[in-house]
């Protein structure tokens, strides 16, 4: 499967109903490994772009990045002006690292939003471990929820 210049190696394609998925890993690569993507910030047309933090879309699919999770900027599920400062944050950190470095994703299944589960690392380094050392983002399903 190939997705504008970068092929899908698929080692499964199962789904799961919970937050969790249960398939074989899909790796999202090269033959030459690492590729570059041009996100921009999703609006109308969501094909490849930045939803939030820690939702993208690739090529036309909706990627949920796993082990994560940042505060989102359009609930306002806590009621403070930090959680969407903190949302706009992550969201834009993100997208400078989607863009500015090549990328290594990895696929495994669906959530209960059938969105597909996914792992992007840059340069060996998980993107939400990045997001977590700036205070972006926390560990999921176990960090605190800090911008609360």
């Amino acid at each position: 499967m190939v997705f504008g210049g970068i092929a899908a190696l698929v080692s499964g394609n199962g789904s799961s109903t919970g937050p969790a998925a249960t398939s074989a890993p899909v790796a999202l690569a090269s033959t030459a490994g690492e590729q570059r993507v041009q996100f921009s910030m999703c609006g109308s047309r969501r094909h490849t772009c930045v939803v939030d933090g820690d939702t993208i879309w690739l090529q036309g699919v909706n990627l949920r990045l796993e082990s994560f999770d940042t505060p989102e900027p359009h609930n306002d599920i806590c009621g403070g002006e930090r959680e969407k400062a903190l949302a706009h944050q992550a969201s834009a950190r993100l997208l400078d690292l989607l863009n500015n470095n090549a990328l290594n994703v990895e696929m495994h299944g669906k959530d209960r939003y059938d969105r597909t589960l996914a792992t992007i690392r840059i340069g060996g380094r998980d993107v939400g471990d990045i997001l977590i050392s700036k205070g972006l983002a926390r560990s999921w399903p176990n960090g605190r929820e800090f911008w609360c």
